[in-house]
């Protein structure tokens, strides 16, 4: 009996693959679980459509990315922290504070989407990779500088 998968199941296929299984398999356990449906003109024609449509969205997420890539790629972000006497920070920088400041910026990204090994502690420029869906990675710089004091 030949079926379409809804879901990707182990040791078989991929959600939306055509695949061919028994019919005992696919009546007592694929199709009751929701995991399969069987694979009729009528389906297979919707299932070329749905295709389609996840191609296009794919392709117009992909030119959202690149867009935003050109846009953020070599910006540098300045930061404003407290130092103590010694030089130290009174605050290290996260990738939470990093999401906050992009944030500000109008850059809606996720703090799983910037890689930082570790908080940043001290003062200087350290460069930051964001990675995005399809693969595709930018480049900014964060300059951690010391917070003005006022003078009264």
């Amino acid at each position: 009996m030949r079926v379409i998968l809804l879901k990707d199941i182990e040791n078989l296929g991929k959600k939306n693959e055509i695949k061919e299984v028994k019919d005992g398999y696919a009546r007592n356990f694929l199709i009751p679980k929701g995991l399969a449906k069987i694979a009729t003109k009528k389906a297979m024609e919707q299932l070329e459509s749905e295709k389609e449509l996840e191609a296009q969205k794919a392709e117009e997420g992909l030119k959202e990315f690149q867009s935003l890539i050109e846009n953020i790629e070599g910006r540098e972000f300045i930061v404003s922290v407290k130092v103590g006497d010694e030089g130290q920070l009174f605050e290290s920088i996260t990738t939470q504070k990093i999401q906050e400041i992009l944030k500000q910026a109008g850059y809606n990204i996720k703090k799983t989407q910037i890689e930082l090994n570790q908080p940043i502690k001290e003062l200087g420029e350290f460069p930051i990779k964001i990675k995005f869906d399809h693969n595709l990675e930018a480049q900014i710089s964060i300059l951690v500088e010391e917070e003005k004091k006022l003078e009264p």
